[in-house]
């Protein structure tokens, strides 16, 4: 019977040596596949993959050069993809609008999601979506908010409300706007895309968002969310 936690910590110094030079060699791919192959369970290889994005995550906060810390991250990741035997079973999703597909497709994640999400768009303006958030945060997630300054205090924003119940914010109050409109659930998912977080987008404008669980994808959103958040939080 495979011991989790003993197979867990031996995984871990691997991936640490591993990073040292900031290369998973294909001898210390062979290695890991086959730490990762023998039985371990689900939540451990879950773990294993959290893990990953956090060694990287410390790393990218000084690094020069991003480029190999998330080469390194594409390996590791399709290790655990190759040990869970569904490589190609990852989630992609394209929503659009007008139309309700976008709102429903970012309600249904915070929904589904268990631990954290972090959310990074220009404004919030739609009483259902900001409900969709409240709601996360009644489930006790940690919920963190970056946001711009510029539409903050208009009427029918709703980043005050979400604030003042509790919810983390951090804002940009400089000259240029922080236009960016993803999010990132349980360090797994990440939404990008055109649309924002308003009534509007969703009525009207021709808009899209692009859902992925690239483990590439989603550590480059989050080590860019938590430049965004050291920058702009108190």
């Amino acid at each position: 019977m495979i011991d989790d936690e003993s197979a867990f910590r031996r995984v871990l110094a691997h991936l640490q040596a591993s990073l040292d030079d900031l290369v998973l060699s294909r001898h210390e791919r062979q290695l890991l596949q086959q730490m990762l192959g023998q039985g371990l369970g689900e939540e451990t290889l879950r773990r294993v993959r959290n893990t990953a994005f956090e060694l990287v995550r410390d790393r990218y906060r000084a690094a020069e050069d991003a480029m190999p810390l998330l080469n390194w991250l594409e390996r590791v990741a399709r290790s655990i993809d190759t040990a869970r035997g569904d490589r190609s079973e990852g989630r992609s999703e394209a929503w659009f609008s007008p139309g309700d597909d976008c709102r429903s497709g970012l309600i249904r994640e915070f929904s589904q999601a268990r631990d954290n999400v972090r959310i990074c768009v220009f404004t919030i303006a739609d009483d259902r979506i900001t409900e969709a958030i409240l709601s996360a945060h009644r489930r006790g997630l940690a919920i963190r908010i970056v946001t711009d300054d510029d539409k903050r205090f208009d009427a029918g924003s709703d980043i005050d409300r979400l604030q003042r119940a509790g919810i983390a914010v951090a804002t940009d109050d400089g000259p240029a706007h922080m236009h960016h409109k993803f999010a990132l659930f349980d360090d797994r998912v990440l939404v990008n895309g055109s649309f924002n977080w308003t009534r509007s987008a969703s009525h009207a404008n021709e808009e899209n968002l692009l859902l992925t669980d690239d483990g590439v994808a989603v550590a480059a959103f989050a080590a860019r969310f938590d430049e965004l958040w050291r920058r702009f939080g108190d």
